[in-house]
């Protein structure tokens, strides 16, 4: 079991940033990848960005050169670094971690851009 709990979601205005934290605990050794998802009122869920457990990463276009995720395998936390939000950014973000037989949610953070 891996249990995930995401802080530092917040509201903002459009420009500012805010910095996600995700922490992991249990069995943590069992983990490969690491993602932020997102999900916006009426609109499905959605890769925002992924991170390896070598380090490689991935960003969807619409955060490219604005987000950044990091992770600390000491201490089993992965980061999502949000600069130059937008309102359209706005949503419940979520950490999820995979292993190879199975993926953890944790409980999501709310972020609001504001205009």
């Amino acid at each position: 079991q891996v249990r995930l709990v995401e802080s530092g979601g917040g509201l903002v205005q459009a420009g500012g940033s805010l910095r996600l934290s995700c922490a992991a605990s249990g069995m943590t050794f069992s983990i490969n990848a690491m993602d932020w998802y997102r999900q916006a009122p009426g609109k499905q869920r959605e890769l925002v960005a992924g991170i390896t457990s070598g380090g490689r990463t991935n960003y969807a276009d619409s955060v490219k050169g604005r987000f950044t995720i990091s992770r600390d395998n000491a201490k089993n936390t992965v980061y999502l670094q949000m600069d130059s939000l937008k309102p359209e950014d706005t949503a419940i973000y979520y950490c999820k971690a995979a292993t190879y037989v199975i993926v953890y949610w944790g409980q999501g953070t709310q972020v609001t851009v504001s205009s």
